[in-house]
C-alpha cells in the first residue's frame, strides 16, 4: 500500500499486465497443466455424446440422460442430466470460488491497480455478447430468454487451447485470461441466481445459512486441522457442503451457487498463533490444499460427466443443421461468442486504460489482447448450463443452442490459435535475440533482464 502511494506521489502510472512474481507464475503454470488435462477430457466426453446422440443407438443415450432417481420429498428426484448440471457442477464452481478468492487475497491481483483491467474486461465481455444476442432476438420474445448463453467463457477449454498453442507468451497474458474467465464465471453464477431462479422459497434459503455458517466457522477456526488431515475435509466439511447444496437446491436458487459460496468461506492465508494471516511462500493455505484435493474430482469426473450429458444433441443430419442456421438463437449465440466477446473485452480494456492512470505494459501489444479476447469466446460448460435453464433440455431451441455453442467455441478456438501463434513466434524470436545478446555480453541468462 505504501508503495502504491509513493508511486502516485511521484506521478508514476501503475502498470498492469506486467510479468508476475515467480511463485505466482509457477502457480499459474501448474493450473495450466491441470486445465489442459481437463480440456482434453471435456472434449472427449463431448465428442462421444454427440456421436452417440446421432447414432442408431441415440434412444439409449437420451433414455439414460432423462432417467430420474432421488428422494422426491426433498425435491431431489432429478434426471441423470439434472444431477450432473445441478450437483456435480457445484464441485467445479466450488473450485472457481476458491481460485477467485485466492487471486484477490494472495495473488498479484490483490492490488486494485492490477485487478481493475481484467475485471473490467470480464464485465465488458459479458455485456457485449448479451447485447448482440438481444438485438438479434429482439423480435422473438420466446428466444430472448437465452440472452445470457453467450456471456460465459469456459476456463478448461480456453486455458487448454492457450497452453497448447503458446510456449513463449508472457505469463501476464495467461493470468489475464485466467482472471477474466474466473470473474466471467462469477458473473454468470450471479446471472443464474438472479435471472434463472424461479419459485424461490425463503425458508430453505434461511435454513441453508446454518450448514453454510458452520462450514465457514470450522474452516476459519480449524484450517490447520483440515489442511493436515486426509479425511477431515471429506468427513466433516463435505457433508456440510452437501447439506448447503441440498437446501440451496430446494430454495429454488440454482444449486451451483452454493459451490461458489462455500469456496468463499475457505481461508486463503496461513495463520500462526498470535500472528496475522500473511502469504507464506512454500506454505499453502487451506484454500490451496482443498483445491489440490478436490480438483481431480472436478477435472476427471464432474465436468466431463456434465459435458457428456449436456453436449449430446440430435442434429438431424444436413437438413437439421441447415434448419438450425436460420434460428435466431444460433445466430445470436455465434455472433455473441465469436464477435461480442473480443469487442467487449478490447473496448472495455481500451476505455479503462485511457480514462484511468493504469496502462498496459510496454512489452505487450493490443494484438495479444485481441487473441485472448477471441479465445474468451470459447464458451462451453457454463453456456450449456445457462442454455438448459433458458429453454429446457430437449427443446428445439435448446438443441439449436447446443449446436451454436459448439460451433462458436470451435470457431473462436481456431481464430485465436492463428492470432496467438503469430504472437508466440514474435516472443520466441525476441527471446532468441536476447539470448544471443546475453551470450555476447558474457552475462548468464539467469541474470539477464529480459523485460517483457
Amino acid at each position: 500500500m505504501a508503495g502504491d502511494q509513493s508511486a502516485k506521489a511521484a506521478g508514476i502510472h501503475p502498470v498492469v499486465l506486467q510479468r508476475s512474481s515467480y511463485p505466482e507464475y509457477l502457480r499459474i503454470t501448474e493450473i495450466l497443466r491441470k486445465e489442459t488435462v481437463g480440456g482434453i477430457l471435456l472434449l472427449i466426453a463431448s465428442a462421444i455424446a454427440i456421436v452417440w446422440a446421432n447414432s442408431p443407438f441415440a434412444d439409449s443415450y437420451f433414455a439414460i440422460r432423462d432417467y430420474e432417481f432421488g428422494y422426491a420429498p426433498w425435491h431431489l428426484e432429478l434426471s441423470v442430466g439434472a444431477w450432473a448440471s445441478d450437483g456435480l457442477l457445484a464441485v467445479f464452481f466450488f473450485l472457481t470460488g476458491l481460485e477467485l478468492k485466492r487471486e484477490f487475497v494472495a495473488g498479484d491481483l490483490r492490488r486494485i491497480s492490477r485487478a481493475i483491467v481484467p475485471v473490467a474486461a470480464a464485465f465488458g465481455g459479458v455485456v457485449a455478447p448479451a447485447l448482440i444476442y438481444a438485438l438479434v432476438n429482439l423480435s422473438s420474445p420466446d428466444t430472448l430468454r437465452g440472452w445470457a448463453i453467450p456471456t460465459a467463457t469456459d476456463i478448461a477449454f480456453a486455458l487448454a487451447v492457450l497452453a497448447v498453442i503458446s510456449s513463449h507468451l508472457p505469463g501476464a497474458l495467461r493470468i489475464f485470461l485466467l482472471t477474466l474467465a474466473v470473474v466471467d464465471d462469477l458473473i454468470a453464477i450471479a446471472i443464474i441466481a438472479f435471472f434463472y431462479s424461479e419459485d424461490v422459497h425463503p425458508a430453505f434459503l434461511l435454513a441453508m445459512l446454518l450448514p453454510l455458517g458452520l462450514f465457514a466457522l470450522l474452516a476459519q477456526r480449524k484450517p490447520r486441522f483440515f489442511g493436515t488431515t486426509l479425511h477431515g475435509p471429506w468427513l466433516i466439511l463435505l457433508p456440510l457442503g452437501i447439506a448447503t447444496w441440498a437446501l440451496m437446491h430446494a430454495s429454488g436458487v440454482h444449486a451451483t451457487v452454493a459451490g461458489v459460496l462455500l469456496g468463499f468461506c475457505v481461508p486463503v492465508l496461513r495463520k500462526s498463533e498470535g500472528k496475522p494471516a500473511l502469504p507464506t511462500p512454500g506454505k499453502p493455505g487451506l484454500a490451496e490444499v482443498l483445491e489440490h484435493r478436490f480438483r481431480p474430482l472436478s477435472t476427471g469426473f464432474a465436468v466431463p460427466f456434465f459435458a457428456f450429458f449436456s453436449a449430446g444433441v440430435a442434429i438431424g443430419g444436413v437438413e437439421g443443421f441447415v434448419s438450425a442456421l436460420t434460428d435466431p438463437v444460433l445466430i445470436g449465440i455465434v455472433l455473441g461468442l465469436v464477435v461480442g466477446k473480443p469487442i467487449g473485452i478490447l473496448a472495455t480494456t481500451f476505455l479503462v486504460t485511457k480514462t484511468t492512470r493504469a496502462h498496459l505494459d510496454p512489452g505487450l501489444s493490443w494484438w495479444d489482447l485481441l487473441g485472448v479476447g477471441i479465445l474468451a469466446g470459447v464458451g462451453f460448460t457454463v453456456s450449456l448450463l445457462v442454455n438448459d435453464l433458458s429453454f429446457g433440455t430437449g427443446s428445439e431451441h435448446d438443441d439449436h443452442a447446443k449446436v451454436a455453442i459448439l460451433t462458436a467455441s470451435l470457431t473462436a478456438a481456431l481464430l485465436s490459435s492463428v492470432v496467438l501463434r503469430l504472437r508466440n513466434r514474435r516472443y520466441r524470436r525476441i527471446e532468441e535475440e536476447e539470448k544471443i545478446d546475453a551470450d555476447a555480453d558474457g552475462i548468464p541468462d539467469v541474470f539477464e533482464d529480459r523485460g517483457n
